[in-house]
């Protein structure tokens, strides 16, 4: 059961984060933001140092990301047109609710099917996208679908993004239906039309998941050889240290 345990948490504080938010002031925004990282930061605490890492790459691309296409290119818009204070660390939870449902038991017994059911389900929403039934056409989501058929059939961690499928298009759901961002009908070009959320939003996040996981393990490969070499020449310095003490001569009066 502990293997749940951070998925569960994670779908549980989304809707009590944005219900909060749909309200709140700046600085409740703030004070929003500064409880998500503490709990993001307590999850973390018994993960190994790569998913820790792994994180942290995600939380710096998706922040990056944004800020451009948010208060820059207006991608899509918060409340109060900034980035909320909650969203850097909650894209961490989103990756690490992600990561342990892909690495939980049910997923891995049940791989080939959860990956059947990503493919037909998100193939059925990015087609009622751009369908006469959506609200408004999501060219976006069916060239986003496109991407997660790509990392399913090519990534190297498949349940990982069917993990992010299921997070990922549960928060944009709850979180456009709340009103706390709002996706426009056209991206930048005026030439590609986004839903409110875009269908498959999984597989634009699932660029974040590979920066992760590629990018990580070759961050902390640096770390470890940057650390035996500072080790070894710490320890060298010592023992020509020790020889130079022996070789002092002594004190006979």
């Amino acid at each position: 059961m502990s293997e749940w345990r951070t998925p569960v948490v994670v779908l549980a504080w989304i809707p009590v984060t944005l219900g909060l938010d749909s309200g709140a002031t700046l600085v409740q925004q703030y004070l929003l933001g500064l409880m998500t990282w503490c709990l993001l930061v307590m999850l973390l605490r018994s993960e190994t140092p790569l998913v820790r890492l792994q994180t942290a790459v995600v939380i710096a691309f998706a922040t990056i990301v944004e800020y451009t296409f948010s208060p820059w290119l207006e991608v899509y818009t918060y409340r109060f047109d900034n980035v909320p204070a909650f969203v850097p660390p909650g894209h961490g939870l989103v990756y690490l609710a992600a990561l342990c449902l892909g690495r939980s038991t049910f997923f891995r017994t049940h791989a080939r099917s959860l990956v059947s059911a990503t493919v037909v389900v998100g193939g059925l929403y990015a087609i009622w996208g751009i369908s006469p039934w959506s609200p408004r056409p999501d060219l976006l989501g069916l060239l986003w679908y496109g991407c997660l058929l790509g990392f399913l059939v090519w990534g190297r961690s498949r349940l990982l993004y069917v993990g992010a499928f299921v997070v990922v298009t549960y928060l944009e759901l709850i979180g456009t239906r709340l009103g706390i961002w709002q996706w426009q009908p056209y991206d930048p070009t005026g030439l590609v039309t986004m839903g409110n959320p875009p269908s498959g939003a999984a597989g634009g996040y699932g660029w974040f998941d590979l920066a992760a996981i590629t990018l990580a393990p070759l961050l902390l490969g640096w770390w470890r050889r940057l650390s035996s070499r500072s080790g070894e020449r710490a320890e060298n310095c010592r023992v020509e240290q020790a020889v130079r003490g022996d070789r002092v001569p002594a004190d006979h009066g």
